[in-house]
């Protein structure tokens, strides 16, 4: 499984608009949005790259105004990490990786007051953008990138969702299009006020559910922390492999 959740990654980024090739790594560039976990680098299947490579790679982000950064799965190229660490790369995450599929799907506990639905209109999708945006630490309001990230969620045969709680703002999160039929759930987010009552929970059992009734098989997710990790398992996501973050942070 590990390898086709990489592959779909890999797809993914080949799709995306502003994507670019350094050497054996496909670089994820998004000029909207300077959230790292917007812009990052995915290397070949068994990719080796030498000092050059990875040079050549840290100068291509920097010359974009990004910090250069990886996600993938060591699984897939094995001789990738120890090649970074030798240029002063630092691991953010060694996270697990959960999967779900129709099968492992659990109902989570209904939440008084919840309604979840597709954004309608710019001013909902402003409104989850503002969830997302807040949720994830940002200041002030959200970025043209969020906005954007979930309408091409919507338009492109993924899923979008905003999360209201007697009518006010709760959660948002999307499902990227699928790819093999894989999906991945991203930028799940619960407005403080909200978090503890299982609206993180819900949001996520109905991004899932409504994914595979479009026809998805599979979706994939990268947890934030344990906790997190324990809130998917409880609607059915298992682990099912590790994957790196890491990046040079400049001294």
């Amino acid at each position: 499984m590990d390898t086709a959740i990489q592959d779909y990654a890999l797809a993914l980024t080949r799709r995306s608009p502003g994507h670019y090739r350094v050497g054996p790594f496909t670089v994820r560039h998004n000029p909207q949005w300077e959230l790292k976990f917007a812009n990052y680098a995915i290397p070949d299947e068994g990719a080796e790259p030498s000092a050059r490579d990875v040079a050549d790679l840290v100068g291509s982000f920097r010359e974009r105004d990004r910090l250069p950064r990886l996600e993938y799965l060591p699984s897939w190229a094995p001789a990738v990490e120890p090649a970074l660490l030798a240029a002063g790369f630092t691991e953010e995450s060694r996270a697990p990786v959960m999967v779900c599929t129709p099968g492992t799907l659990l109902a989570p506990k209904p939440v008084d007051g919840l309604r979840i639905s597709e954004p309608a209109g710019a001013d909902e999708f402003a409104s989850a953008a503002a969830v997302q945006h807040t949720g994830f630490g940002g200041e002030g309001g959200p970025d043209d990138g969020e906005i954007a990230w979930l309408r091409a969620a919507a338009a492109s045969g993924g899923v979008a969702a905003l999360a209201t709680v007697d009518d006010l703002p709760a959660g948002a999160g999307g499902c990227s299009a699928p790819v093999g039929g894989i999906g991945e759930l991203a930028g799940l987010a619960v407005a403080e006020s909200y978090r503890n009552r299982g609206v993180g929970a819900a949001l996520s059992a109905w991004l899932t559910r409504t994914a595979f009734d479009r026809g998805f098989r599979s979706v994939w997710l990268e947890p934030g922390g344990p906790d997190v990790e324990r809130v998917y398992a409880r609607i059915g996501y298992r682990r099912a492999g590790e994957k790196l973050n890491i990046s040079l942070v400049p001294r």
